[in-house]
């Protein structure tokens, strides 16, 4: 096994590295580093894209506008853009290192430009306070989980509060979508205790993985009221 450094880069949650790795049967795989701790490859990404089928599979009428929290590998946000009835996608990501890999190429899943993308090199809840019933989809995918945060400052984010600001950024009947690298209840649970969720549901997803099976999650609510 090789690999290879696309890019290092100091940021606001210490440093970030993307780099690529080749196996011996030739194939590669990209893999991000944040602060030291491996935080994602694309080996299996089935359940960053559903993370935007189920949500948008969830949302009704066209014209629809995405905020993807956390641009990771890019999957999610490519996953959006391939659905026809989605007119912009809003990313908001912290790593401003990752923003300028992606405009250099280095993220393939994001293939060529496409006008209904903008980056936004921004903290997501931050973009979520000053976004009022702005979308129709949010996904947060910004740690693997509440249980699993990449830096405890966004910790809040995942909170009562902090859930509320999120589910406040959706038009009615629009939805929140949530990824987690293991099962959380909990936070389907809290998510139902919001005055203004309903629908609630905690869908977990397997993968198969080096012999193994890993439990992914995502927690899925609805904004109360009619699109």
């Amino acid at each position: 096994m090789t690999v290879t450094e696309l890019g290092r880069a100091s940021g606001p949650h210490g440093e970030v590295v993307l780099r690529r790795r080749t196996v011996e049967d030739g194939s590669t795989h990209l893999e991000l580093i944040v602060d030291g701790v491996f935080a994602m490859d694309d080996v299996d990404t089935s359940t960053e894209r559903a993370l935007a089928t189920e949500a948008l599979a969830r949302c009704t009428g066209d014209r629809l506008r995405v905020l993807v929290g956390g641009l990771g590998l890019g999957w999610t946000a490519a996953t959006a853009l391939a659905d026809p009835r989605v007119a912009a996608v809003d990313v908001a990501e912290l790593q401003g290192a990752l923003v300028r890999w992606a405009g250099r190429g280095l993220l393939p899943a994001l293939g060529g430009a496409d006008r209904r993308l903008r980056l936004h090199v921004t903290d997501v809840a931050d973009h979520l306070a000053g976004s009022p019933g702005r979308y129709d989809a949010v996904l947060l995918d910004v740690d693997n989980g509440p249980a699993f945060l990449v830096h405890r400052t966004n910790a809040p984010l995942y909170e009562e509060a902090g859930l509320a600001t999120a589910v406040a950024a959706l038009r009615p009947g629009g939805v929140l979508a949530v990824w987690a690298s293991d099962p959380v209840p909990e936070l389907a649970d809290r998510l139902g205790g919001l005055p203004g969720a309903a629908d609630v549901e905690h869908l977990v997803l397997p993968v198969q993985r080096d012999g193994r099976r890993f439990d992914h999650a995502i927690t899925v609510a609805r904004r109360a009221g009619s699109s």
